[in-house]
């Protein structure tokens, strides 16, 4: 699986996509018809089901009209250093997020996000800095043994993946 992935995510970039190497990613996102529009900065974490779209095919409607046969709609799409990017996020054409942002799961991003903040909704709106944010979580996170949990987390990961790759 790892290897399918690998040789797409090549593909891609062989296709122009530009991504850190130190990203990571839960899934491979959809990059489009053109990987070439899109931009991803360093240490980003993109989850699954991730969707940039870099070209608005609605003009389709009425570019058979003479006066508007040459109109074609498209944006570069530019994640900035030290981003979270939910699941089931939407990116459309034309936007930048800026650095450290959080996009949460399941956002529509119509528009640049500023840098430092987190944004969720349809369409995604500034909910608050990624430092309140930070805080919050901080705040409702439970006691627990963070042995226990790394040496949990270690085994169910050998249990899934019996096999070096």
């Amino acid at each position: 699986m790892r290897r399918i992935f690998r040789w797409r995510l090549d593909r891609y970039k062989k296709r122009g996509l530009q991504i850190a190497d130190d990203c990571r990613m839960e899934g491979m996102p959809m990059f489009g018809s053109e990987p070439y529009l899109v931009s991803i900065g360093k240490h980003c974490l993109l989850s699954g089901k991730v969707t940039f779209i870099t070209h608005d095919g609605s003009t389709f409607v009425f570019r058979d009209r003479p006066e508007y046969n040459d109109v074609i709609k498209f944006g570069r799409i530019i994640i900035h250093d030290n981003c979270f990017i939910g699941y089931g996020v939407t990116i459309l054409p034309g936007v930048s997020i800026g650095p450290n942002a959080i996009v949460a799961a399941g956002a529509l991003v119509t528009k640049d996000v500023p840098e430092g903040t987190v944004v969720a909704g349809l369409p995604a709106k500034v909910m608050m800095t990624v430092d309140e944010y930070a805080a919050k979580v901080k705040a409702a996170t439970p006691e627990y043994d963070r042995t226990r949990y790394k040496s949990d987390k270690q085994a169910e990961l050998v249990r899934l993946y019996p096999y070096p790759w």
